[in-house]
């Protein structure tokens, strides 16, 4: 399978690389999901526009526990992505993860379809505010240095409307791509799980622990780390 991934890429110079949460969690970043039982109400709601409005603090302390991980750094499939690109391999990286990682590795066209940690934003004048802002903030609730305005992360919010340009570039991206490798992700985060609809080339590849309900209509499914099957692949690249 490796060898036959190996070949796919070795003979394409047009592939979009679609990750999700699996790809962070080699960099020891768990899946928020993982908070369940931890809380009296579901991580999703937590992290819902409407307990952010309602329940700010408490929204925070969920959000600085269980979505920041400043310390973290790029693994084997940050970096192998960021080789292709540099190769003119792969065009695009479109991810669900908001923590900025492939970026770090190299990559330089991401969509990110759920916003970063990494920017932040004064709900009142705009004024952007940094991670290191929003870590060492005195008090738990972000304020903006500027207007004082409540300070909200850039990261698309349950009940939040993706951004459309954003999205529309993914959808552009994929629509283009001879290959299409999906990671991490078992595609059943909507809509981004949608934008697998949209590639129309022949060879699709899945990479994942675990089964996705897009297995049956993929060229090649590889059950594997995400970050151990590309290295491995783009090794001699």
């Amino acid at each position: 399978m490796y060898e036959e991934l190996k070949n796919i890429i070795k003979k394409s110079n047009n592939i979009v690389f679609f990750g999700g949460a699996g790809v962070s969690t080699e960099s020891n970043i768990p899946d928020f999901r993982s908070a369940t039982g931890l809380y009296a109400h579901s991580p999703e709601y937590l992290l819902s526009r409407t307990y952010f409005d309602s329940n700010t603090e408490e929204f925070y302390k969920f959000y600085k526990e269980n979505l920041i991980f400043k310390d973290a750094e790029p693994n084997d499939a940050h970096y192998a992505l960021a080789k292709l690109e540099e190769l003119g391999k792969l065009k695009a990286v479109i991810t669900q993860n908001i923590d900025g990682l492939h970026q770090k590795a190299g990559s330089k066209k991401v969509y990110e379809l759920h916003g970063s940690v990494i920017r932040n934003y004064c709900m009142k004048c705009n004024e952007y505010h940094d991670l290191d802002y929003i870590i060492s903030f005195k008090e738990t609730v972000p304020r903006c240095r500027k207007c004082g305005g409540l300070v909200k992360p850039d990261v698309t919010l349950y009940e939040e409307m993706l951004d459309m340009d954003v999205f529309g570039g993914a959808i552009d991206c994929i629509s283009k791509a001879d290959v299409l490798i999906v990671g991490g992700t078992s595609l059943v985060v909507y809509p981004a799980a949608s934008l697998v609809e949209y590639y129309k080339g022949s060879k699709l590849v899945l990479i994942n622990k675990g089964a996705t309900s897009y297995d049956n209509k993929a060229s090649l499914v590889i059950d594997a780390r995400i970050g151990e099957v590309l290295k491995e692949v783009t090794r001699e690249l």
